[in-house]
């Protein structure tokens, strides 16, 4: 599949998740190539005259995009909850449970998302998969103890990577914080992992993100689009 190609089945999702915006909604928006569409959608809207109540972003470049189209972006804290949030996923499963967290905004990500009373991943048919993997595992943890959990990981045969930037230093989240990479493909017990990583001491968040996806829209190479929601 070309990039172009790609592009366009995002740009596809994108326009669909727009559609399903109204006008007084408290939206969520997260990041991402696919929702950098989103927001382009919405920015046409805007000039349609939807008036959005409130605005949550997971990401500054969500942020800076929003803000240039218009929009009033707050945060969190201003709102009791979210009517809906609109985010992309580096993999979904059958299930619509998800790993998130590629760009390194995991906790933001997933802060925004269960305080949503709904959620919707807009994402293109190459980010599906049967069974969790194919992705590398994001998980955040503090500078403090980041060795002594890096190793904890490898002991538990997790495959851990510390995350670099182009430089060769260490990856630093939007809280400071280090990220390591799990490459387990595929991941052996999505939810005993979860539970595990939950338990560690060190570990801020991780990108597992279970039972918190409701719909998923999945722009197909053939130009269709299948909505599926959670059972």
């Amino acid at each position: 599949m070309s990039e172009v190609d790609q592009n366009t089945m995002k740009e596809k999702a994108a326009q669909r998740a727009a559609d399903t915006v109204w006008s007084g909604m408290r939206l969520g928006v997260g990041t991402g190539s696919t929702v950098k569409f989103f927001i382009d959608a919405l920015g046409k809207r805007r000039k349609e005259g939807l008036a959005l109540g409130a605005v949550v972003t997971t990401s500054d470049r969500s942020r800076q995009q929003l803000e240039s189209l218009g929009f009033t972006v707050g945060e969190l804290s201003d709102v009791e909850h979210l009517d809906l949030t609109i985010d992309g996923a580096d993999r979904v499963d059958s299930h619509l449970d998800g790993i998130k967290g590629g760009g390194g905004a995991l906790t933001m990500e997933k802060n925004v998302a269960v305080h949503s009373l709904h959620n919707t991943w807009i994402v293109d048919e190459s980010k599906v998969v049967d069974h969790l993997g194919g992705f590398p595992l994001p998980v955040e943890v503090l500078p403090i103890s980041a060795k002594q959990v890096f190793n904890q990981f490898a002991d538990e045969g997790l495959l851990p990577r510390f995350r670099t930037t182009d430089t060769n230093e260490r990856y630093v989240t939007h809280y400071g914080n280090f990220i390591i990479d799990l490459y387990i493909d595929p991941l052996p017990a999505p939810r005993g992992l979860a539970s595990y990583l939950d338990s560690t001491v060190g570990v801020v968040e991780h990108g597992l993100f279970l039972g918190i996806c409701d719909t998923v829209i999945i722009a197909h190479e053939d130009n269709t689009i299948e909505i599926k929601k959670r059972q």
